[in-house]
């Protein structure tokens, strides 16, 4: 079967485990929620997820070039760095922080595309061990067992990188200006860089905002409690496979 084939099915696979982990009639009597993280904030995050991080089959075929020059960026930075660089304004304005924020830009970048590279090594698995679809949840979660355990840690810590950084207001405004700036400046050299490079790096915005709006309609503290309570979602779901 083709690889191609695997993958969507795995993609509509693992959404729907997503769509059933994230039922808050469910987590609500399993975890502490406060009223005021209810289910509206529950099921946007649930959507965000499902639109952004682990977005459909039609989808995923539209921003496959975004993604790619996305991880073209994350393996070789400078290009971009050069760019930052160049500009006095952000020298100005951050100073020799400004490397340290552009790196935190490359972080968040990083850890969203991680969701994809699990989603890949559960393909991969899928191709060894003959299994077909549909992926059902069991399937998918045989999938996942079978899985080198550092795979399932480096995903866990890129889910946990993600949230820290647009938990962090002021940070995630410093890297959104630069992601801003680099768009600008790339839209200004068309000989250098591509279409798809900028649209790569207009989706790793997007998504930076759109997670940052979720957060934003909670307090500070509820926004450490509901990040708290997905990282402990994400390991009670591991645990629950690695111990059967």
């Amino acid at each position: 079967m083709p690889e191609e084939i695997i993958l969507n099915e795995i993609i509509i696979g693992y959404r729907n485990l997503i769509e059933n982990r994230y039922q808050y009639s469910i987590l609500k009597k399993k975890y502490n929620f406060p009223d005021t993280i209810n289910e509206t904030i529950v099921n946007d995050l649930k959507n965000y997820f499902l639109e952004f991080v682990y977005p459909d089959v039609a989808k995923r075929a539209e921003l496959n070039t975004a993604f790619s020059t996305l991880d073209n960026f994350i393996k070789q930075p400078e290009k971009l760095l050069n760019l930052v660089l160049e500009s006095f304004q952000l020298i100005f304005s951050h100073g020799r922080h400004l490397p340290k924020i552009f790196s935190a830009g490359l972080k968040a970048m990083k850890s969203f595309r991680g969701a994809t590279k699990f989603e890949n090594a559960l393909v991969n698995e899928a191709i060894q061990n003959k299994s077909a679809p549909p992926f059902t949840e069991s399937k998918i979660n045989s999938l996942i067992k079978n899985l080198p355990y550092t795979e399932i840690e480096e995903f866990m810590k890129n889910t946990e990188v993600f949230f820290n950084i647009i938990y962090d207001k002021e940070l995630v405004e410093k890297i959104k200006e630069i992601i801003s700036f680099l768009i600008l400046k790339m839209q200004n050299k068309p000989k250098l860089f591509t279409q798809k490079e900028i649209k790569g790096l207009k989706l790793a915005l997007e998504t930076i905002s759109k997670g940052e709006e979720v957060l934003n309609k909670l307090v500070k503290k509820d926004q450490e409690i509901l990040i708290s309570i997905v990282l402990q979602i994400e390991k009670d779901h591991l645990n629950k496979i690695f111990l059967k």
